[in-house]
């Protein structure tokens, strides 16, 4: 599944050129004039999976837009942000990395620099993902990788294997509109099922297992005519 980048970018022309390089080397990106627009995006269905900033932006300073991505409640606030300035001085990118950015790069810049650096970013993240987050938390949902358990206030749930696997596939990417091809190639290396109609009675399943109200869900929703989305913020 691509990754997804969002450039929160005043000048239009770089980053469509940002835009059409990182999609040819197999990201999902997107746009953000300013910063009200970028802020909105990152708490919507399809959040980041890291954000390039301008430091220098018409509606707000990229170090208050860093910190507010801080501030953000649950995995928000983990989001990795790589900051873009055209200053020269060396205490801006003190100042920036200080405020929480993962990464900092004056422009002009050249492309294949930008690409080695988010590169490394996600990597780093990736890493620290798989050896210290092995319990993914929401709320009262515990979700537990290594025992392939979940719980709802220290409840155990009863799924089976294929459902904690379609579960897990949506937590790990809470906040992210998932198709149903999409949630297929995730689980793709378990014995498939028929998916165009069962994803939606596993679904119910999964619901009826960790929801208070399966017919209100909170954490699992339906984005009617592409798929599903595991809620960021719960109870």
């Amino acid at each position: 599944m691509k990754q997804h980048l969002l450039m929160i970018e005043d000048d239009s022309r770089l980053a469509a050129m940002v835009g059409d390089y990182l999609g040819q080397s197999g990201f999902e990106f997107s746009h953000a004039v300013n910063a009200q627009s970028g802020l909105g995006q990152l708490q919507g269905t399809s959040a980041p999976d890291l954000v390039i900033l301008d430091l220098m932006l018409p509606d707000m300073d990229g170090l208050e837009v860093c910190r507010r991505i801080r501030a953000m409640p649950g995995g928000l606030a983990q989001t990795p942000v790589l900051m873009l300035t055209a200053k020269g001085d060396p205490m801006d990118r003190i100042v920036g990395l200080e405020m929480g950015a993962d990464d900092y790069l004056p422009k002009p810049f050249e492309p294949r620099e930008l690409l080695a650096r988010i590169r490394a970013i996600l990597r780093r993240r990736g890493s620290q993902t798989s050896s210290s987050d092995q319990l993914l938390r929401f709320g009262s949902l515990e979700i537990d990788r290594d025992a392939r358990s979940v719980s709802v206030a220290g409840v155990a749930c009863d799924l089976t294997a294929y459902q904690f696997d379609l579960l897990l596939v949506l937590a790990e990417r809470s906040g992210r509109v998932l198709s149903r091809d999409q949630i297929m190639e995730a689980v793709r290396g378990r014995e498939l099922e028929a998916f165009d109609r069962s994803i939606d009675v596993h679904m119910g399943r999964i619901r009826s297992a960790i929801e208070l109200d399966a017919k209100n869900p909170r954490r699992i929703l339906t984005v009617r005519g592409v798929g599903y989305v595991f809620a960021k913020q719960q109870d």
